[in-house]
């Protein structure tokens, strides 16, 4: 039986890192009602303890967990980031009052901080520019099996152990991942010859260097109102489904599982893969589908959130994340070829840095804040409408990523010919390294 290519298990385990990094959110989102009444908290302290409270150490302790990443064991970063959020989710279930809980979500924040820039700079070592859209397809479907795995696994231990015991049980599995990453990837650099070691440009370099990147600066500020909006809907959504429509736990749990679990699975696997196969080099026209997209998006909530059926809303939900599936894994294995390899990990920390910040700071906050000022008119109903509101700004979404696609394949060719006048440079000075489009060497590629 033929060996699985080192690539290939590589990406295997970061996206099984990445599913247990996101899916302790969607389990404390199904939570909210029974923490709400344990606590007696309002919608403002749950919009709190799931935006800002863990979005701002999130975003803060991403850049110099990133420039870490871009120098040095990004081996280390993971599995040490790793068993810190587990540690941190199962303290969850071991929390006293809100207080308490405010201040794990901290501690699950910086672990969760250091798992996406380092592993996306990881893959990009491995895989070309043609090949990143499957790639980062396959990586992010991280994203919408832990959706499947948090909705579905959280809401049965919720209504069988209880909200405590479910932290508890969802948080401990990490810690073993984590020695799985440690043990069995290891870092390719340090088999580089040191001469052929990375080097990280300063700080200042990274930021001017991207600010002048027309299309970087367009799909950051898409980044950040996507968060805004997505954030502020998606951690509301089965507390939506709980007060106005009357379901369960258990129930809106299976549900979200399968709505958003199994169709955003199958849209990033098929969004990948239409990019691979046909928009391969072609990144303007995958920034335009994903404008599209994102203001179907827009329609498809609204009529979610109008809707009298609750079964009518769930198919409005499930078109929504097959049609968000299909664009994520464009708009990151754009981000790795737009951006210099020594920059990759520190220029996607950035661009979580200010989408966490305002958008996943702002967005959760906002909707509990509005449900709360809306309860005098709607009463019961003052979730959906606040949800409402939130559902066209997508459409703001979808400006900047048409725009990002009318610059981004001229701003990609200069970032490839940089690295290639760097490269050339090296070998005629008896250095080695990598460029962007190549992978590490069968000599110092890690065997598998």
């Amino acid at each position: 039986m033929p060996k699985l290519p080192y690539k290939y298990y590589l990406l295997m385990v970061l996206t099984t890192v990445a599913v247990f990094n996101f899916f302790d959110r969607f389990v404390l989102s199904l939570l909210l009602e029974p923490i709400k009444q344990d606590f007696q908290l309002s919608d403002s302290q749950l919009g709190l303890l799931t935006g800002f409270a863990f979005a701002f150490f999130y975003a803060v302790a991403g850049v110099p967990i990133a420039r870490w990443a871009d120098r040095g064991n990004r081996n280390t970063i993971v599995s040490l980031t790793t068993g810190l959020w587990s540690c941190m989710v199962a303290l969850s279930g071991l929390v006293g009052n809100f207080y308490q809980l405010l201040l794990v979500r901290v501690g699950v924040a910086v672990g969760e901080a250091g798992c996406i820039p380092p592993a996306q700079s990881w893959l990009a070592d491995y895989f070309s520019r043609a090949e990143r859209p499957r790639a980062m397809a396959i990586y992010h479907m991280s994203y919408p099996v832990a959706v499947f795995v948090g909705y579905l696994g959280g809401g049965w231990l919720a209504e069988t152990l209880g909200w405590r015991t479910t932290f508890i049980v969802m948080g401990l599995p990490g810690v073993l991942l984590a020695l799985l990453v440690r043990f069995t990837l290891p870092e390719p650099r340090l088999q580089q010859a040191s001469a052929s070691q990375p080097v990280a440009p300063a700080f200042k370099t990274v930021l001017v260097t991207l600010w002048q990147q027309r299309t970087f600066v367009h799909i950051v500020k898409a980044f950040v109102m996507a968060y805004v909006f997505g954030a502020g809907i998606f951690i509301w959504m089965p507390t939506f489904f709980i007060r106005s429509h009357g379901m369960s736990i258990a129930e809106i749990g299976t549900w979200l599982a399968i709505t958003s679990g199994v169709c955003g699975i199958l849209g990033t696997y098929l969004g990948g893969e239409l990019a691979s196969r046909l928009a391969a080099h072609k990144e303007s026209l995958q920034m335009r589908a994903a404008s599209v997209l994102f203001a179907l998006s827009s329609l498809l909530y609204v009529a979610a959130f109008l809707v009298p059926n609750k079964y009518l809303a769930l198919v409005c939900i499930a078109s929504v994340t097959f049609v968000g599936g299909l664009k994520s894994s464009w708009v990151f294995s754009s981000l790795q070829s737009l951006i210099p390899s020594q920059m990759r990990s520190v220029a996607v920390a950035l661009v979580f840095l200010l989408a966490n910040l305002i958008g996943g700071g702002v967005g959760p906050l906002l909707t509990g804040v509005m449900s709360d000022v809306l309860v005098p008119t709607l009463g019961s109903d003052s979730l959906r409408y606040a949800l409402l509101l939130l559902s066209p700004g997508y459409c703001w979404v979808a400006y900047h990523y048409w725009q990002a696609g009318k610059t981004i394949e001229v701003d990609i060719d200069v970032v490839a010919s940089q690295e290639s006048d760097t490269a050339a440079d090296a070998n005629n000075t008896g250095d080695t390294s990598n460029t962007d489009n190549t992978a590490p060497t069968a000599a110092t590629r890690p065997s598998q």
